[in-house]
């Protein structure tokens, strides 16, 4: 968990579809971590009575990637399939197939032996015609915007939450440097075995629980779209932040793809050090591309470049580092909200290796 590369990856694993009204567009990126232990799935329509239903999920893997993976390999299925989804109660579905699943686990046999020890953090959405069910367990996080703002979210499950520090503690457990037993920081996971034995207690009573918090609302005309992602993200951008700048940058183009995108690569330049994955649902309501956005954006850019090549033109030595910090001083207009000049870095970088290309290398470590 804590280690590091000495140069972040950035290559993106990618995925968009659309369906039943809907576009989703998916970025991921190992970033700093020396492995990959984000996981997702995305599908729209279920198929025979769910063909209208669609569903995404992000986990976020710890300790290995393998419990992540079996959940987004099984945990759609595994809901599904429960007698009360079936039975149109898909609350109940909900719950009864993040519970079944985190006991059917057990028997993997390297986690059922021990020398596989890790866990997962699940959010999940469910979206008919009408309605939008979130569940939530551990510190991925879901939000969906309306206007620019935050209009949900779910809460993230640590351990100094009260309840969920309640339950350690009546587990025999402790709460140390935010973290349980001073380990691990998230207090519900699916997997994590070595801290689910205590067999007097119930599944969901045990240090770590795989119980969900469930969420159902009623879609609205005003949903623009919704942000499922690991706390790669969360880390280092707002509620409000990415709801500002994932509306921004729908304004400069329908890519959802690339939208994703920038947003995992401006949370690496703001700091993240951890995986990172995100999946942008877009609904009927979300911003369209506009032409005065995108007329913005390019007066951005050549104010960018212009001033990139001014100050580099008197910089001696030429610093990639030192351009960032040169242009964090100045009042650039029309950045991107939420993003800022972090948002741009990459453009900076950009323009800095057609500039200088023998120093193309010193833009990974660039900080400002």
């Amino acid at each position: 968990m804590g280690a590091f590369l000495e140069k972040p990856m950035t290559s993106k694993h990618n995925e968009d579809g659309e369906g039943n009204g809907l576009r989703y567009g998916v970025g991921s990126m190992q970033g700093w971590r020396c492995e990959m232990e984000d996981a997702y799935y995305a599908k729209t329509g279920l198929g025979e009575s769910l063909e209208d239903w669609n569903y995404f999920a992000v986990f976020d893997g710890h300790a290995g990637d393998n419990v992540a993976k079996h959940c987004a390999e099984n945990l759609l299925q595994r809901i599904v399939a429960t007698t009360e989804f079936g039975n149109n109660d898909i609350t109940k579905g909900i719950h009864t197939g993040f519970l079944q699943l985190d006991e059917s686990m057990r028997d993997i046999p390297e986690l059922a032996s021990g020398t596989d020890k890790s866990g997962t953090t699940a959010v999940c959405a469910f979206i008919s015609s009408q309605h939008l069910y979130i569940a939530n367990c551990g510190d991925s996080r879901a939000v969906l915007c309306q206007n620019r703002q935050p209009v949900f979210s779910t809460q993230d499950h640590k351990p100094i939450l009260p309840g969920e520090k309640e339950r350690i503690l009546n587990a025999g457990g402790s709460v140390m440097v935010q973290r349980i037993n001073g380990s691990l920081a998230v207090s519900r996971a699916l997997g994590d075995y070595t801290y689910k034995n205590e067999k007097t207690l119930g599944q969901c009573e045990q240090l770590v629980s795989p119980e969900p918090e469930i969420f159902c609302r009623d879609r609205e005309p005003a949903d623009e779209f919704l942000i499922l992602a690991c706390d790669g993200v969360w880390d280092v951008m707002s509620n409000e932040e990415l709801c500002q700048f994932v509306h921004n940058r729908l304004e400069i183009s329908d890519n959802l793809v690339d939208v994703a995108n920038q947003v995992i690569d401006t949370c690496l330049h703001k700091g993240s050090r951890d995986n990172m994955c995100i999946i942008i649902i877009v609904f009927p309501g979300a911003p369209t591309v506009s032409e005065e956005a995108q007329k913005r954006e390019e007066a951005l850019e050549q104010h960018l470049r212009n001033r990139i090549e001014e100050i580099l033109g008197k910089m001696n030595p030429i610093e990639y580092g030192a351009l960032l910090k040169e242009l964090a001083k100045e009042d650039i207009p029309d950045l991107p909200p939420g993003g800022g000049l972090h948002a741009k870095c990459s453009y900076v970088s950009n323009i800095f290796k057609e500039l200088h290309p023998k120093l193309a290398d010193s833009c990974e470590m660039g900080k400002y």
